[in-house]
Formats: C-alpha cells, sequence, structure tokens
C-alpha cells in the first residue's frame, strides 16, 4: 500500500491562524479539480463553526469538503483517526480523478499523514492511558503537570510551553506506550514522505497577522460567537468536553460562571490566539522541513507555479 500511496499526488496547505489558508484552498482546488480535506482539530465537531472559523457554504462555491462536521463535541479525536480518515479520503478523491488538498493549522495531524509517524500500539491501551492523562491535566495547573514531563523527559519538556497541554499529554502517552523518551523518538524519525507531497505554508509579517487575528475575533463576535458557545456550555451542562477545548470557546466559561466581564473573554481569546499562530509557525519551521513558505498577501501568485511544477513533474513520471 505505502508504494501505491507515495504515487499519489496531493496538496498540503498549512499556516497559522486567519492567514488565509481556506480562500487559496477554493481558489486552487477550483484552477486544479480538486476536493478538500479538513485538517484542522476542531473543524471536525459539528455545530463548532464560528469559533473554528468553519468554511461556510457559500465559501466553498461548489468544492467538495471532507472531514468536516463528522463529530459530537463530546466525542474525542486524535492525530491517528486524522490520518486514518484523512487516508481514506485522499484514496477516494485520487480514485475520482481529482487532486486530493489538505487544509489546516494543526501540525501534528499534518506531520503524522505526510510522513507516516507512529501513533502508539494497542488502541484500548492508549485510549485507557490518554484518559487517565487527560483527567490528571484537569486537575493539576498547567504549570504542574508540565513538570511531569520534564521529570520523565526534559529534553522534551524543554520544546514543550506548559500551555500546550494536548501536546504534553501526547509526549507523556508515547512514553507510557513505547517506554522510550518522546525526545529520542522524535530525533531518530525519518522523514519519508508516504503520498507525492507538495506542503505550501503561508505566512505573513507578525504584526499583520495578529492584525487579522484580532480583526477575525472580532467578526466573530459580531457573527454571534458568544451564543453558539453559550448553546454548548447549556447542552453538556457546563462540561468543558473535548470540542470546546479550542481557542474561542474555553475562555467562555469564566464570564458565564460570573468571574470575568466579556471584554476580558475577548482580549484573551485575541492574546491566545495570537500565542496560537506564534507556536504553529515555529512547529512548521522546526518539523516540516521541505516546506515551501509563501507570502499569504499574494498566496495564489505564489502558489500557483509550484503546484502546477508539482503536477507536472508528477505526469511525467508516470
Amino acid at each position: 500500500m505505502s508504494s501505491e500511496l507515495n504515487k499519489i499526488p496531493i496538496v498540503v496547505i498549512g499556516g497559522p491562524t486567519a492567514v488565509g489558508k481556506t480562500a487559496l484552498s477554493i481558489e486552487m482546488a477550483k484552477a486544479f479539480n480538486g476536493e478538500i480535506i479538513n485538517g484542522d482539530s476542531l473543524q471536525v465537531y459539528r455545530k463548532l463553526n464560528i469559533g473554528t472559523g468553519k468554511v461556510t457554504p457559500e465559501e466553498m462555491e461548489g468544492i467538495p469538503h471532507h472531514l468536516l462536521d463528522i463529530l459530537n463535541p463530546d466525542e474525542s479525536f486524535d492525530a491517528s483517526k486524522f490520518k486514518e480518515l484523512a487516508t481514506q479520503a485522499i484514496l477516494e478523491i485520487h480514485q475520482r480523478g481529482k487532486l486530493p488538498i489538505i487544509v489546516g493549522g494543526t501540525g501534528l495531524y499534518l506531520e503524522g499523514l505526510l510522513y507516516g509517524l507512529g501513533f502508539g500500539g494497542n488502541k484500548s491501551e492508549d485510549e485507557q492511558i490518554r484518559k487517565a492523562l487527560e483527567n490528571q491535566a484537569a486537575t493539576m495547573s498547567e504549570n504542574d503537570f508540565w513538570e511531569l514531563l520534564n521529570q520523565k523527559d526534559p529534553t522534551a519538556a524543554q520544546k514543550i510551553p506548559p500551555q500546550n497541554t494536548r501536546r504534553i499529554i501526547r509526549a507523556l502517552e508515547v512514553i507510557a506506550t513505547t517506554g522510550k523518551l518522546f525526545s529520542e523518538q522524535e530525533e531518530h524519525q525519518v522523514q519519508t514522505k508516504v503520498f507525492d507531497s507538495c506542503l505550501l505554508v503561508l505566512d505573513m509579517p507578525r504584526e499583520q497577522l495578529y492584525e487579522r487575528i484580532n480583526q477575525r475575533v472580532d467578526l466573530m463576535i459580531e457573527q454571534g460567537l458568544e451564543t453558539e458557545v453559550k448553546q454548548m456550555y447549556q447542552q453538556f451542562d457546563g462540561e468543558l468536553v473535548n470540542g470546546m477545548k479550542g481557542i474561542g470557546y474555553k475562555e467562555w466559561w469564566a464570564y458565564f460562571e460570573g468571574h470575568l466581564s466579556q471584554e476580558t473573554v475577548i482580549n484573551q481569546i485575541k492574546q491566545n490566539s495570537r500565542r496560537y499562530a506564534k507556536r504553529q509557525l515555529t512547529w512548521f519551521r522546526n518539523r516540516l522541513k521541505d516546506a515551501h513558505w509563501i507570502d499569504a498577501r499574494q498566496s495564489w501568485q505564489e502558489a500557483q507555479p509550484l503546484i502546477t511544477a508539482h503536477l507536472k513533474k508528477e505526469r511525467n513520471t508516470q
């Protein structure tokens, strides 16, 4: 199967939040007869539309989209499941004679799909370990939970900030399931492409990106983000379920419980989004070494010749 997969051409569009990935993916799908696969960890959830920046039916312009709205907010989803479902979607799109285009900012998901990185062994045991770690994280401060990783694998801990609870859980899970240091496994993983992929990462000057993020949050508020989150808060009786742990959602809990003002919550969302964008860019630079970095302000002009050349190369090798 692996020898068949590496003959399938795909395009991957990554980059930080609010940089313009969705617009480029639509333009690319129209130009190159493509279908789009969501690569964002929160857009898989139903009813989480405004806060995730999910593409609207109007914005899709008739382009088929996959891995959107496939789970309820209280269901779990991880890199392993994404890899499985995205690979299936890629095969189906390719069989239809279309170009698979994966778009998203969840770096771990994209890396696992592109390079086939392993995600553990016994699935039921892995899930039990992950659940136990998630419960542990919920009862500890961020710094105390990070210290657990620091004690087991200081090298890995230095690369993961205390705020990145999901990544810390992942590192501790790998250590528990394999008996090896997370940092050592990362160092020895050789990036061998699973697919014939062309990876594009969008970027722009930091000040402009941060301004776009602030404007995007303001637009989300205008579109009714508070109402969207409140409905989920009420539906799940105030429980912070999986889908609600993302930026734009979790910040509202303190407001609903009377601890923070709406203005403070909005400012927190903006600040957390900017910090997340910075972490995303760091991830792409450090982990996806063969990416083409393109200026988001002229993304189509820079991306179009790269994709054309990639597809031409693929045809010439057949």
